[in-house]
């Protein structure tokens, strides 16, 4: 469900989903928003396989537990990290 399985071609995977959605939060969104612009950007990438707008939410969820996105204000945003976070121990 996570990751592309048997049962979940690799375009519906919830990584896949979720790192679509973040492609779509280039500034903050509202969930509509985030939602319209992924409906549109997965027709333009020809990428047909069906995704309701409850797996959306679950892709969502798998973000927001990764640290990758937030919601502030009824706006969803993109959580930058720097590369260099943990530094390697020498």
């Amino acid at each position: 469900m996570i990751t592309p399985t048997k049962g979940i071609a690799p375009d519906r995977s919830l990584l896949a989903v979720g790192a679509q959605i973040v492609m779509q939060l280039d500034e903050p969104r509202t969930v509509s928003q985030a939602w319209a612009r992924f409906k549109r950007w997965r027709t333009e990438h020809r990428h047909y396989s069906p995704v309701s707008f409850e797996w959306f939410v679950l892709a969502l969820d798998v973000l927001y537990a990764m640290g990758t996105v937030e919601l502030h204000q009824d706006l969803l945003t993109r959580v930058r990290r720097d590369t260099d976070a943990a530094p390697s121990e020498r």
